[in-house]
């Protein structure tokens, strides 16, 4: 990886390296344009894998003095490596792989980042169209590949002096600004001829580059342009709906200024906006906002409980910040409610309306909405939920005592540093429904698009890439054999980091779903067991290893974890342990009973 630079640094990189008059190859010339370009779009860290007929790309790429490269092996880890970068910068990174299915192993992390509005580019060295369909080696047609799951897609015509330079400059200053409209990837397609390496000769692009005039001496894209959209006045539909019995839910916030991360700034003005409302606030996990003490935080479990529905089902409008909500009793609720109106916010232009109730669809930021609603008066609270999910909460802080994947996660909620991201299946939802309030903020991410179960190490270290405090993975085992290769990265962390696999032996959420479970249908193809351990993994790609037999061993462990290097701690519990905690609480959240001591 090469040496971090500063957000901010405008020099030109041709002006600097003496690029303009002499390249390698001609394919150089026209990846050094591109390059050039996405720097001045944005981009400061590019994801390189190996490869021959990537060359021009990779090497202009490491030869760039405001680019940060980082390199993997694994195409589909780097993928993800990139969904992180992305995520935790909150700036576009470009992917630079080679032909053939090396760009193929990137689909997955396509999909997600299509999904969740995340800026992947996409660089993809291929064969010229004549080496195609004839035998030529590693060549398949890589035309659209991504299918529909990019914003913008570009098959471009192999490198050639007769094709002007303001071309390529302005088909990518418009690739990025629809980027920047409906965000998600974008794929350019890089078709090169050989010769793809340096020879004793190099060609002098001085005359090529000539007409680009200006571009050459100054930092601007070659094109600029320009986005507005206003938030119209909202005066009388806002008093109408804010004087009704509201519900204020918050899903998946993620927020930045000028490339600034500032993940909490959204989320806290939602929660001004419930406190000023007087309506009870619930928060996803990937709110930011999840753990403070407005939240009605163990609301997921607290809707087993009748008394807590009934008072919910009151509410008579819904305004919903952000997409994507983990919790299924939450949206079977939603679903179920007869709302007079419901409103939706989230900078995404997508549907993210499951049960199609939503009347009004806000495609902006939370802030900018917020600050666009006239100001009204200090409402008092319409509802009891706080004290009538006190009980809930005493229910799980009884439960979560022991050492078990709850009595773990409910921990972590509370010990957890500086990033955390939650692997999908049974981790998301345990600590979607556990933890307790807390002061310390803490940033939460999870791969909530596609909700797949692939390349969760490899993201969470590219994250952790982004931000100078420790960063806890948290996964279940089968998620950790997907992308066991993306341990190899886990090495180069600059801060600590933790690795927290729940080992069940298998898909243990099979036991809380409805699935067959006559003769070995449940254990053979459903939960698949597979008997290992992790020690192993981890010696093998120099991490530190725990594998606590108690909570409080667990405490120690991960308490020790968080102050250097990279510690991967290992969770050894029975397979039907958490679906018969979690169906405990249930049942007894549902029965209405007491609990010892509640």
């Amino acid at each position: 990886m090469t040496a971090p630079v500063s957000s901010d640094v405008a020099t030109n990189s041709f002006a600097k390296n003496d690029f303009v008059k002499e390249h390698a190859t001609f394919n150089h010339v026209w990846a050094a344009l591109m390059l050039e370009e996405l720097y001045r779009l944005g981009v400061r860290d590019v994801v390189v894998a190996p490869g021959s007929r990537s060359s021009p790309l990779t090497m202009v790429a490491s030869e760039h003095i405001g680019l940060r490269c980082h390199c993997h092996f694994d195409e589909r880890g780097l993928g993800f490596m990139a969904l992180g970068i992305a995520r935790g910068s909150q700036r576009p990174v470009a992917i630079i792989t080679t032909s053939g299915t090396a760009v193929a192993n990137l689909y997955p992390a396509v999909v997600e980042a299509n999904l969740l509005g995340v800026p992947l580019i996409v660089l993809s060295a291929d064969r010229p169209i004549e080496l195609l369909d004839n035998g030529s080696n590693q060549a398949i047609d890589q035309r659209d590949i991504f299918s529909h799951h990019t914003s913008v897609y570009h098959d471009l015509p192999p490198p050639d002096a007769e094709i002007k330079a303001a071309f390529l400059l302005s088909t990518l200053d418009q690739a990025v600004d629809q980027q920047r409209r409906t965000p998600g990837p974008i794929h350019l397609n890089c078709r090169y001829r050989e010769p793809l390496y340096p020879s004793n000769s190099l060609v002098d692009a001085s005359d090529y580059l000539t007409p680009l005039g200006r571009w050459l001496t100054t930092s601007a894209p070659w094109s600029d342009w320009q986005t507005s959209a206003a938030i119209p006045p909202l005066k009388s539909d806002w008093k109408a709906f804010s004087q009704q019995r509201g519900l204020l839910v918050i899903g998946r916030v993620e927020d930045s200024v000028e490339g600034r991360v500032d993940a909490s700034h959204q989320a806290q003005q939602v929660l001004e906006l419930s406190k000023q409302l007087g309506w009870p606030l619930l928060a996803d996990v990937q709110s930011q906002v999840r753990f403070d003490s407005h939240n009605l935080i163990h609301f997921d479990l607290a809707l087993h409980d009748e008394r807590f529905s009934e008072e919910l089902a009151k509410a008579e409008v819904l305004l919903q910040f952000g997409g994507r909500l983990i919790s299924k009793r939450l949206t079977q609720f939603i679903a179920q409610q007869p709302w007079q109106d419901v409103w939706l916010v989230d900078p995404l232009p997508q549907r993210l309306d499951p049960d199609y109730c939503v009347k009004r669809r806000w495609i902006c930021q939370p802030a900018d909405l917020i600050a666009a609603l006239p100001t009204l008066p200090e409402q008092s609270p319409w509802h009891q939920l706080d004290n009538l999910q006190r009980r809930t909460s005493h229910v799980v802080e009884e439960r979560c005592n022991s050492f078990s994947e709850i009595g773990v996660c409910h921990q972590l909620a509370q010990l957890a540093t500086g990033q955390l991201f939650i692997g999908n299946s049974l981790p998301a939802r345990l600590m979607n429904m556990l933890g307790a309030h807390r002061k310390m903020p803490l940033r939460i991410f999870a791969n909530r698009g596609a909700s797949g179960i692939d390349g969760l190490i490899a993201t969470a270290y590219g994250i952790s890439c982004t931000h100078p405090q420790p960063t806890t993975i948290l996964l279940g085992d089968t998620s950790a054999l997907h992308d066991l290769n993306s341990l190899a990265l886990l090495k180069q962390a600059a801060q600590p980091l933790v690795v927290v696999i729940l080992n069940n032996d298998g898909g243990s959420i099979f036991h809380m779903l409805p699935v067959p479970k006559e003769g070995e249908l449940l254990e053979r193809y459903y939960r698949q067991p597979h008997g290992l351990s992790f020690e192993h993994a981890a010696q093998m790609f120099g991490l530190s290893y725990a594998a606590p037999d108690s909570l409080d061993a667990f405490v120690t462990d991960y308490t020790q974890a968080l102050q250097v290097g990279v510690t991967l701690i290992e969770i050894h519990v029975p397979h039907q342990q958490v679906a018969d905690d979690l169906n405990a609480m249930g049942a007894a959240l549902r029965e209405g009973r007491r609990e010892p001591g509640v």
